[in-house]
């Protein structure tokens, strides 16, 4: 970065923390929370609303300061959400949880693999939308970005597909379960169910609540279900990347082999858990101070993952979501299908 540009790559940056901060304001809207759109939701609204009114009359200078944040901050973003994650939480809820969260995160990205290729998808919004529904939603496209490497309005699209069939599935599961389709499941099967197969987190906790409210009691056990879930991207993106070394990108590298990519935030964010784990059993930090200190991170954790998706929404016009079409979306009904119900019957199988 040259010391010249530097100013300007300032005001790129300044008008994303702007966004970033009126997405903030947003999500405390009550009709916003009753939708459980989080600050990165609202986010990457607003960076598309720009991308597609304002985009054209500010100086193209300011756009190496909007990549800057779709890319190093994002990273920064995805290490630092381990701190909401702790191996602990993987040893109370159970290897019958792991085992699902395991089969479910599999089976998801080789079953999009498959329909993408059968849909004739190209393989980086094959990937990205599969990763998203498979893990974690919008922070596991977000993670998986800089490995697949694809085009901003790639992953707006992404994004687009999980937070349809997340908040979808929201509403669903306790209208399920006070109809009574839900009750060949034990309540440690529900929770498991649930977690195990909801896209963002914040869709576990909004299902969760809703049935405890309704005379269950999974929304806890639910949680750390997805957490588990969270603590596969890093394996996952592993994996991906040696994979997309070894077979290429269809798209950059025609079919090709290409350079690995590893992935260091993903072992930075493995490092950070366990750093989050120590600290939750440092006996001598008084408790007050870790969980205000914890809570701060994890603030400036989601501002930083609000700015990423903003960036990314900038960068996404209508245009390009009209040249993706509907595919990516049936894509991801098709994996949907295979979540709620596949989900339903491993939970049912696996979980005691």
């Amino acid at each position: 970065m040259f010391k010249e540009n530097k100013g300007e790559v300032l005001h790129g940056i300044l008008l994303i923390v702007l966004f970033s901060f009126s997405a903030f304001y947003i999500a405390e809207f009550q009709f916003v929370k009753d939708l459980s759109f989080s600050p990165l939701i609202v986010g990457i609204i607003l960076g598309m609303l720009y991308a597609n009114s304002l985009r054209n009359k500010l100086p193209e200078t300011w756009v190496p300061g909007i990549k800057f944040c779709s890319k190093t901050v994002l990273r920064t973003g995805v290490v630092l959400y381990g701190f909401k994650l702790t191996f602990q939480q993987v040893a109370e809820i159970g290897l019958p949880a792991i085992t699902v969260d395991a089969i479910i995160v599999a089976g998801t990205i080789f079953l999009g693999i498959l329909l993408g290729k059968l849909l004739k998808i190209d393989g980086e919004t094959t990937l990205m939308t599969s990763t998203g529904s498979a893990i974690c939603g919008a922070a596991a496209v977000l993670g998986a970005e800089p490995v697949v490497k694809c085009a901003p309005h790639k992953t707006a699209v992404a994004v687009s597909t999980v937070v349809i069939f997340g908040t979808l599935s929201m509403f669903l599961y306790p209208i399920l379960y006070r109809a009574g389709m839900l009750d060949g499941l034990t309540q440690q099967q529900l929770a498991v169910y649930t977690g195990s197969t909801l896209h963002e987190v914040a869709h576990v906790v909004g299902a969760g609540n809703a049935i405890d409210a309704a005379g269950g009691n999974i929304a806890d056990a639910a949680t750390i279900t997805k957490m588990i879930r969270v603590m596969l991207l890093a394996p996952v993106l592993v994996i991906m990347s040696l994979c997309l070394a070894k077979w290429g990108n269809s798209e950059n590298n025609a079919g090709g082999k290409s350079k690995i990519t590893i992935p260091w935030f993903a072992f930075y964010f493995l490092i950070v858990i366990g750093i989050n784990s120590l600290l939750q059993q440092a006996s001598f930090i008084p408790q007050e101070t870790l969980a205000a200190c914890i809570s701060f991170i994890n603030n400036l954790d989601t501002f930083l993952l609000t700015m990423a998706m903003t960036a990314l929404g900038a960068e996404t016009s209508i245009d390009k979501f009209k040249q993706a079409g509907a595919k990516p979306f049936l894509l991801a009904g098709g994996l949907y299908v295979w979540l709620v119900l596949g989900g339903y019957f491993l939970s049912k199988v696996l979980v005691y």
